[in-house]
């Protein structure tokens, strides 16, 4: 039986869905903390609080997150995986150290009232929270890696147990912290962190018995030179794109109404990234199904990339949209009418992000990380330049201005991949010429 009779669409489904459930499961993370939150005494000072010191962790976390496509597509024997293994642990100490010095000196307390804008009266609180909230860095990356090792096996429902697992014990602790009236930004740091040691545990768990029955315990294993070359280009591109959002909100307030312009903004582009969260391991269906058959591949995401825009129109053409406003969102009706319109200008966004993501596992595939990191800033540059333009010819736009600059990011971002990837194609294509010639 030949490879493409056995591999079988319902394989590929098999692999990808409990990726993308796993990835929109996970959004429900913070509604859990934020809805705890929100039943406490002086709610909105709590909240406050623990937003900060999740927006600090969130740039210091982006380091470690990098290390499951690391692993999934570096690590082919034991001796490959230890190495990873302590370049990570470097890493961690590194981040550490950084996250020590902002929780237990006055450093910390600069950057929150300095770029987060926090009150004086905020600052010790927020400096508890992160002291709790770092400690997820740590499993973080030890539940990456190994998750990594779950991927590449092609045991990907095991991350949506895992994630299922995770919200249940956040959801218990969650309560138990209203129950004995123990209701603090920490508590929402520490729910955060229970769900996270849960899901690096069942990962080590799962990966550890992978990594002993279907990895040699011999083999060439991976040189620093090499695993840097692959993730280093692979952390400034995430880096990257934390910067143009608040690039965005800083252009949007010079809109014709400030206030609904960054709210429908904001609430508009949430509700996007939730559609599009089943597509944030697009990525690894390249890189670990690509070579096996690469027509299956292509046309089971032809079909499957369409659903985000599907669910789109729908939230923005048909009575569904003004019921999910309404109730789910809790938006009044002002908002949540020109929420809805700002929606339909991310239908490019919708139509185009999972081909991004799909094109980057081509180059993830090739270790050709670097030229992912050029896609990226053309896509930030043109988002840039769309914003000034329209913010300062039709700033009554207001939200709009916001959706379409993203929008035009992502499709420059797309026609930038596709000529990384064809040119990327064409030079491997002649190298493996000249090989066979010899």
């Amino acid at each position: 039986m030949d490879q493409s009779t056995r591999f079988t669409y319902g394989k590929l489904a098999a692999f990808f869905i409990p990726l993308g459930f796993s990835a929109s499961l996970t959004s429900l993370t913070h509604i859990i903390i934020n809805g705890t939150l929100s039943r406490g005494e002086n709610a909105a000072f709590i909240i406050a609080c623990y937003a900060v010191a999740l927006s600090l962790f969130g740039i210091v976390e982006r380091p470690i997150i990098v290390f499951r496509q690391t692993c999934s597509t570096l690590v082919k024997d034991r001796p490959g995986f230890k190495k990873l293994n302590m370049f990570m642990l470097i890493v961690i100490a590194l981040l550490a150290g950084f996250s020590l010095l902002l929780a237990y000196t006055s450093v910390g307390d600069w950057v929150y009232v300095t770029h987060f804008n926090a009150d004086l009266n905020m600052v010790s609180t927020i400096s508890d929270t992160f002291k709790v909230i770092f400690l997820v860095i740590i499993f973080s990356g030890i539940r990456g890696i190994y998750q990594g090792i779950i991927i590449s096996q092609l045991e990907t429902k095991w991350l949506s147990i895992m994630v299922v697992v995770r919200l249940f014990l956040m959801f218990l602790a969650a309560y138990l912290f209203v129950a004995f009236d123990h209701v603090t930004s920490m508590a929402g740091a520490m729910i955060f962190l229970i769900g996270m040691m849960v899901e690096c545990a069942i990962s080590v768990w799962k990966g550890n018995g992978l990594l002993k029955t279907y990895y040699p315990a011999k083999g060439p294993g991976l040189t620093i030179k090499e695993i840097s070359q692959f993730y280093t280009p692979l952390v400034f591109y995430f880096v990257i794109q934390t910067f143009l959002i608040p690039i965005i909100y800083i252009f949007l307030s010079q809109s014709q109404n400030i206030e609904m312009s960054i709210a429908s903004f904001a609430l508009a582009y949430s509700i996007v990234n939730l559609l599009l969260s089943f597509f944030m391991y697009t990525h690894q269906l390249v890189l670990q199904l690509y070579d096996k058959n690469k027509k299956k591949v292509i046309r089971f995401f032809s079909f499957a990339s369409l659903l985000p825009s599907f669910l789109l129109v729908l939230l923005c053409y048909t009575p569904i949209g003004d019921a999910f406003m309404r109730s789910v969102m809790g938006a009044d009706p002002e908002l949540s009418k020109t929420t809805l319109y700002v929606m339909q200008f991310f239908l490019f966004k919708t139509l185009v992000f999972p081909w991004v993501d799909f094109l980057n596992g081509f180059l993830m595939l090739k270790r050709l990380t670097k030229r992912m990191l050029m896609a990226q800033v053309m896509n930030i540059v043109a988002a840039v330049v769309c914003l000034t333009l329209l913010v300062y010819t039709v700033p009554q736009w207001n939200g709009i201005n916001g959706a379409i600059a993203v929008s035009i990011g992502e499709l420059i971002g797309l026609f930038a991949v596709i000529y990384i990837v064809r040119k990327a194609s064409r030079v491997l294509g002649e190298e493996a010429g000249l090989k066979k010639e010899a």
